[in-house]
């Protein structure tokens, strides 16, 4: 399980208590990091039953004035029902070494923000230890015990760590287990000391040290999924650990005859198991909310399904447990899948839950084909949101990993008109159609806005695009669930084209989200070294600029034409003396055949980036007649 004790970056309203000024910066501020992790020692003491102590002393030290923030406010989280902290010590040292306890003023507990209105998961605190008089070479030293009475899963230890990416100068993590439960280790960075052996016990010890670490780069992966991190557990591998967590979601209520009541009216007029299939997955993701909690941090076994459907609520184990019980009142198979959700494209060795390892739960459907995670209220039936596409998946029922997709069907087609008036103010009109995985994405978004949220949208897309003026929104119909989804905006734009001398006029044929969007997106970085998220599709995208008889074109773009491996790129462009009208017309096809890229793919693909993105750059050059 990932580290109990968070860091955030919240700024301290303690910390003014002693100032902090620009006098404080050390030295080579702008080289150094803000703060560091000066000594961590972290130790654990597991029971045969899964129950743990945990002891941690840790001291962080603020390099700077901007780490003041790093080590200003710390939390331990704890489920208050099986688990309780006691601090052992709290302290700001000061420049000078002298500690200054913190006093019982800045300790109180708050409910974890993520359950706020779900009863069944207030157990969740987070001890907030707030540190006075911080400054640019200060240090907290936070030291506290906690006792787990009841392990979260029977039988089952596992912990996940990674570097928080602040400089370590000295971390040892220490697992304290009876000698006849043996430790599994998937060690990255991290270096395993020999196991030492006495009194009926073992000790498995691991060091980390770190320096400064390179930026995240923009559009990486997770950092996990290349760099280091710990992962350890009593499970020896993944079958059994799956059997595990399918022996504790067993639940008699799952065939309560409401959930069968339901089951059926929800699907009484679907013609075959998909469309069933379909219409259930529809009302759990619309009608069940969704509490944020990742699996593994809370017990790994789903509330019943009958008090999930009662409350409307449950975190993805809780939305799977019920999925699972309505399709097979309709006789549609499934299992329970494990995956990491976020941006980390690999799974550990050893199985085990984490932030950053196992820790969400999805529905596999054998008979179908079909992944479906009801947690997503944006993602239409037969696909997956992007944040678990192509990450290795742990079929529950089986034993087995397997694989989400790694690519789904996307497809957006755009429609442009613009019309130039001699003053240079210009109506425009935009239509855009979206398909597969984006099109509900985008729907959801429209119909859970607002009339003046969902404008604000139609404004920034327009203002992302470098424009000004009026819009007005329409939006396709809000109450379909599948199916492509298209939206149009429409109004005027501000100087679109000075009405004396010469004008540079954008070549566009989309506003923001379009091709050249994704195109700045891959370019973002002038060199990659990280691997890299690349999702790709087809767009479409024609527009019209009508300019009045007072306007001459200069210069029109040329065609283009860009292939390689990855792209397939072209562009047209036709001025009609008679109509006045400039035609621009633009095609990608963008494929990957997984979702993370490589360094040296962005390298290979850099060039034809390139062009294409000079091309969605292109001016269209006026000049207004001479009279």
């Amino acid at each position: 399980m990932h580290s109990f004790v968070r860091f955030f970056c919240l700024v301290c309203a303690c910390a003014t208590a002693y100032g902090a000024s620009a006098s404080a910066t050390l030295p080579n501020e702008g080289n150094e990091a803000p703060s560091t992790l000066e000594n961590d020692v972290h130790v654990f003491v597991v029971q045969h039953d899964g129950s743990v102590e945990e002891h941690d002393d840790s001291t962080l030290r603020a390099n700077t004035v901007s780490g003041i923030d790093d080590i200003a406010q710390r939390y331990i989280w704890f489920n208050k029902g099986i688990e309780k902290v006691e601090l052992l010590a709290a302290d700001t040292i000061d420049r000078d070494g002298v500690a200054h306890a913190v006093g019982p003023e800045a300790i109180r507990d708050v409910q974890e923000p993520r359950s706020a209105g779900a009863p069944t998961f207030e157990d969740g605190v987070l001890r907030t230890v707030v540190f006075p008089g911080i400054e640019a070479g200060s240090r907290t030293r936070l030291v506290f015990r906690k006792t787990r009475t009841k392990p979260l899963q029977a039988g089952l230890f596992s912990y996940f760590v990674e570097p928080s990416r602040q400089p370590v100068e000295s971390q040892r993590l220490i697992f304290d287990l009876p000698d006849d439960v043996p430790l599994h280790a998937d060690a990255r960075g991290y270096v395993a000391l020999a196991p030492v052996t006495a009194n009926g016990r073992t000790r498995y010890e691991f060091d980390y040290s770190h320096g400064s670490y390179s930026p995240i780069e923009s559009g990486a992966v997770g950092y996990v999924t290349y760099g280091d991190r710990l992962m350890v557990s009593t499970e020896p591998d993944f079958a059994s650990f799956a059997a595990r967590y399918r022996i504790a979601a067993v639940d008699p209520s799952a065939g309560d005859p409401a959930v069968a009541q339901l089951a059926r009216s929800l699907t009484a007029n679907a013609a075959d198991p998909r469309a069933k299939a379909r219409a259930i997955y529809d009302w759990v993701r619309l009608n069940v909310r969704y509490v944020a909690l990742f699996l593994g941090e809370t017990a790994a076994a789903p509330h019943k399904v009958t008090d999930v459907l009662r409350n409307r609520y449950g975190d993805c184990k809780d939305h799977v447990a019920l999925f699972g019980a309505l399709l097979a009142a309709v006789g549609i198979r499934s299992e329970p899948v494990l995956l990491g959700l976020g941006p980390v494209y690999t799974l550990p060795s050893v199985p085990g839950y984490g932030a950053s390892a196992i820790n969400h739960a999805i529905v596999w459907m054998p008979d179908l084909g079909v992944y479906a995670d009801t947690t997503v209220g944006g993602t239409e039936f037969g696909y997956l949101p992007a944040g678990i596409m192509d990450r290795p998946a742990l079929l529950v029922n089986e034993g087995v990993l397997s694989r989400t997709p790694p690519t789904q069907k996307r497809e957006r087609v755009a429609r442009l008109q613009i019309d130039v008036a001699s003053s240079g103010v210009a109506d425009y009109t935009y239509h855009v159609e979206d398909a597969g995985w984006t099109a509900e994405l985008e729907r959801n978004m429209f119909r859970r806005a607002t009339r003046e949220r969902a404008r604000q949208i139609a404004t920034d897309r327009l203002r992302q695009t470098g424009l000004r003026g009026t819009v007005q929104i329409r939006t396709g119909e809000l109450d379909a669930t599948y199916g492509p989804f298209d939206a149009s905006i429409a109004g005027s734009l501000d100087h679109f084209v000075w009405p004396d001398g010469t004008t540079a006029l954008p070549a566009l044929s989309s506003l923001s989200g379009g091709i050249a969007t994704q195109v700045q997106g891959w370019l973002a970085e002038p060199v990659r070294t990280q691997p890299w998220v690349c999702i790709g599709g087809d767009f479409v995208e024609t527009a019209q600029i009508a300019l009045p008889q007072t306007l001459r074109v200069t210069d029109l773009p040329e065609d283009s034409r860009v292939q390689d491996r990855f792209f397939d790129f072209e562009s047209h462009y036709v001025f009609d003396p008679g109509t006045r009208v400039v035609q621009i017309t633009r095609r990608l096809h963008a494929r990957f055949a997984h979702q993370m890229c490589s360094p040296d793919d962005s390298g290979m693909a850099r060039a034809s980036l390139e062009r294409i993105e000079r091309d969605t750059l292109a001016q269209i050059i006026v000049r207004t007649e001479s009279r």
